[in-house]
């Protein structure tokens, strides 16, 4: 049996309440406590929950409604956007720096109101990402790393979970890559978890909690690229 396998029986262990009796001030909140155990992780995230917390609090468990999903085919690319990838100013890759993109996601939200990824979480999402199921995309310019994002995937859904950029529209460029890529294999579904203006301008739209549990049992357990994603991406623009 192989360590996701084995990763994918223990979550199988976990009970999470029903995401229906998640709140709806604050929206979406549906537990407290546990810890960030691999395969507690999995669990939620086959229940379409994630943690979200503050340094010092307990572990929070969110499954907010109504979702905010992305499906690739309508990504949306604005032309100035556009114009910078065809430009190719920056490399884009999977999976060659996932610690750092994490770190880098967190300092990006000093200035905000604390941020959720705490130590605690980079040291476990990095677990996750050894065992294949979190993955990180870069945006390189030079040799330097200026953009990017990472999430969690599970069987052909891809759940994002933040992104950081230190230059122009490197963020966007990782994110547009990423979601060509997914095309690519198939993946029909990306979470975006909670709505922004910036998502929107990306093509993303809400869907119900019905819905989008429905697409959750679709694709949660349909055969993905298992293992880690490293490799370059090019596209045509």
């Amino acid at each position: 049996m192989n360590v996701t396998s084995n990763i994918d029986d223990a979550a199988s262990r976990y009970a999470f309440p029903d995401a229906g009796s998640a709140l709806e001030d604050p929206n979406g909140l549906l537990a407290v406590g546990g810890d960030l155990n691999p395969a507690r992780l999995v669990a939620a995230y086959r229940r379409g929950i994630f943690p979200w917390y503050s340094e010092g609090e307990p572990v929070l468990w969110w499954s907010p409604a109504p979702r905010a999903v992305l499906f690739p085919e309508k990504l949306k690319i604005s032309r100035s956007l556009r114009k910078t990838l065809r430009r190719n100013r920056y490399r884009v890759t999977m999976d060659h720096a996932f610690r750092q993109v994490m770190s880098y996601c967190a300092a990006a939200r000093k200035d905000q109101e604390g941020t959720w990824i705490t130590v605690d979480m980079i040291d476990a999402y990095c677990q996750l990402h050894a065992l294949g199921f979190a993955h990180s995309v870069e945006a390189w310019y030079d040799d330097e790393l200026v953009g990017g994002l990472y999430g969690v995937a599970l069987g052909r859904l891809f759940f994002g979970e933040s992104m950081f950029h230190r230059q122009r529209d490197a963020s966007k460029v990782a994110f547009a890559h990423l979601v060509r890529q997914l095309m690519r294999w198939g993946y029909p579904v990306i979470d975006c978890q909670v709505n922004s203006p910036h998502l929107i301008s990306l093509g993303a739209e809400e869907v119900s909690r019905d819905n989008f549990s429905r697409l959750l049992e679709r694709w949660r357990d349909e055969a993905g690229r298992p293992g880690l994603w490293q490799c370059s991406l090019t596209f045509d623009w």
